[in-house]
């Protein structure tokens, strides 16, 4: 990849409105699904639902999208809703920027949506993440978290990314 393919790729057009309106949509999923999986006990640490729709917005659309996405829902959720707790919240804003910048880049590398493609986005954002979270709480039990309960969260994301950008595709 040259230089200037990666520069188009994380250039940020944030003069378009399209840019906002598709990262308000996105945001707008991250906020509800999050309150749906919040019904079930221990739903949001399982099921991971903030990451969601992130993961669509930055491989569909781009990174400035999925940056507005993943900054976005995060602190909308806290401040509407008190939830991620403000003790999580810098982790998870690392995470869902990791997220957005490694969808992009996955996406523009490998110009197709594979079972390949989503899952490597996710295993790269969350063993980076875990990382990186780790260094915030200093703990590693806790940063591990989403590997430890997790799981089903990544397998949606996989598994759910997947058959939505497909869908998306044949728009």
């Amino acid at each position: 990849m040259t230089m200037e393919t990666t520069a188009k790729l994380y250039s940020l057009n944030y003069s378009n409105a399209r840019t906002y309106l598709f990262a308000l949509l996105f945001v707008a999923g991250n906020i509800i699904l999050p309150q749906l999986c919040h019904l079930i006990h221990v739903g949001g640490p399982t099921l991971l639902p903030i990451y969601f729709f992130t993961l669509i917005a930055a491989y569909k659309y781009g990174f400035g999208v999925g940056l507005l996405t993943a900054i976005l829902s995060p602190v909308v959720n806290h401040l509407l809703f008190g939830m991620p707790a403000e003790g999580a919240l810098a982790a998870i804003l690392v995470k869902s920027t990791l997220l957005a910048g490694a969808a992009a880049f996955v996406a523009h590398a490998t110009r197709s949506v594979t079972l390949w493609a989503i899952l490597a986005v996710v295993l790269v954002y969350q063993v980076v993440g875990t990382a990186a979270e780790w260094a915030i709480v200093g703990d590693f039990h806790t940063a591990a978290q989403d590997f430890r309960i997790g799981i089903p969260g990544m397998l949606l994301q996989w598994l759910g990314g997947y058959a939505s950008l497909k869908l998306m595709a044949k728009w």
